[in-house]
């Protein structure tokens, strides 16, 4: 294993690691002198990891992603192309995440409904799936177990207790939904006929059956 320290001129230090044999991080990823990557773990291109964080060796991290500081990253987890996490997230096992999810600060996932500090429930992690494009708000709190849906929109502060679904806007404890949002994060209203745009693309969306997706 060969580890390269160079300072960049802001005076950060960035860490490049190589793994001849497996390939595990790749050339033009950044990470902090200050992280701790473990053997196996796979980190894409473009990645860049900050201070203070942990990955875990069987976590599966993509291409241009970006962790903040002090972010945890269990084993096994998977992280899509392009997933920016910010400040003091832990990731834990049984989370995944598709491309382009946004997790704010200091939100919250667990992975045991019943959680016991004198029983072992290891084998009981429920996998909890974040889908392409969803955002999650800074200091929300995500029960396991449970999708959230393309481009949902997760509030500040929620309580997810339930799946969400695709472009829907919850808030409050227990979250409920109390609208719609655009792929680009602009809130949806919809008319009579169940047609909305998007006031930031022009995008066009489409509402049947309590169910919107984009107009192609």
């Amino acid at each position: 294993m060969d580890y390269n320290l160079c300072a960049l001129a802001i005076g950060i230090f960035t860490q490049r690691r190589k793994d001849a044999k497996n390939n595990l991080i790749m050339e033009n990823t950044y990470i902090h002198e200050t992280a701790v990557i473990d053997k196996g773990a796979k980190i894409g291109n473009g990645t860049k990891i900050w201070h203070f964080c942990h990955v875990m060796g069987t976590a599966k991290i993509g291409e241009n992603c970006v962790l903040g500081q002090n972010v945890f990253v269990g084993n096994n987890v998977k992280l899509g192309n392009n997933t920016k996490i910010q400040n003091n997230v832990s990731v834990y096992e049984g989370v995944v995440c598709e491309d382009d999810v946004f997790l704010g600060p200091s939100m919250v996932f667990t992975n045991v409904t019943n959680p016991r500090s004198a029983v072992n429930r290891k084998n009981e992690f429920k996998t909890t799936r974040v889908k392409k494009g969803a955002t999650i708000g800074a200091n929300a709190t995500v029960l396991c177990g449970i999708e959230i849906g393309r481009f949902a929109f997760i509030g500040a502060g929620a309580v997810v207790t339930k799946s969400v679904a695709d472009y829907a806007l919850v808030k409050g404890s227990p979250a409920k939904q109390t609208g719609w949002m655009s792929e680009q994060g602009d809130k949806l209203n919809f008319d009579e006929s169940g047609k909305a745009i998007c006031n930031i693309s022009g995008e066009k969306y489409k509402r049947k059956n309590n169910l919107v997706e984009k107009v192609k």
